[in-house]
């Protein structure tokens, strides 16, 4: 840090295992990543390229290198996977992860229905190729998925060999974990935590009072995802207190 102040919780160190931060890239340019890097490089743990616009991203090869270049993981979005699945090109897509040196994946079926064995099979075979990150929850927004049925699937896909479980909640935040209007369904995910490791979910965050709702109630070391690159570090601000909105969370009262 760029200078000393009393009183500020003690975040993981890279590369973290825990208080992960996950940066959807929805296509930065070559050299606003070296611009994201130059400022935010100390906050990034990985980095997904959002839905399937990897598939049209100019340069991606290139691209790909340069996050390379900042020893950060970086995968192909879950909707580019279910793309390949849908048209029965499964090996392709291991074949492309190969090509592109892409050593992270995501396992989702938020998009099209895959039966969960099944889904459980598919990431036992990608674990033979890569770290696998698995989503659980629907885009679908009328498709409301019990409290039980996300505790067996994220318990069944642990168990498969994913690495993390992602809590579903789309690129706008308001699906999956939350409601339309964005708001937290909060007996579901302190539900959910009485049965999965806090430290394995990766919680897509996307709006502020998102990412402040789950700082409050599991601590700066909360892994969260979806973050826009240009929220990458009032998000590491609101992380230690240093936000208005944390500003009094970890301050001695006495």
């Amino acid at each position: 840090m760029n200078f000393n102040l009393s009183q500020i919780p003690v975040r993981t160190s890279q590369p973290r295992t825990s208080g992960i931060t996950m940066v959807m890239d929805k296509g930065l340019s070559i050299n606003e990543v070296h611009n994201f890097f130059d400022v935010c490089g100390p906050h990034v743990d990985v980095v997904k390229l959002g839905f399937g616009t990897s598939f049209v991203t100019p340069n991606l090869r290139e691209k790909i290198e340069v996050y390379h270049s900042y020893n950060v993981p970086i995968y192909f979005g879950g909707t580019l996977f279910e793309a390949f699945l849908i048209r029965n090109q499964f090996e392709d897509y291991i074949a492309v992860c190969k090509d592109f040196g892409i050593t992270y994946v995501e396992v989702s079926d938020g998009s099209i229905s895959i039966p969960h064995a099944e889904k459980c099979g598919y990431i036992e075979k990608l674990t033979k190729h890569a770290t696998v990150l698995s989503e659980v929850g629907s885009k679908d927004a009328t498709h409301i998925i019990p409290p039980y049925k996300w505790i067996e699937q994220m318990r069944a896909e642990l168990e498969a060999g994913s690495s993390y479980v992602i809590a579903e909640a789309r690129e706008a935040g308001n699906v999956g974990i939350y409601r339309g209007s964005g708001e937290v369904r909060e007996g579901l995910v302190q539900e959910i935590l009485t049965q999965i490791p806090e430290e394995k979910i990766i919680w897509e965050a996307p709006q502020k009072a998102q990412q402040l709702y789950f700082l409050e109630l599991i601590g700066c070391n909360v892994n969260l995802g979806n973050i826009a690159p240009n929220e990458v570090i009032p998000l590491e601000a609101m992380r230690i207190g240093l936000r208005g909105d944390t500003f009094e969370l970890y301050l001695n009262k006495k």
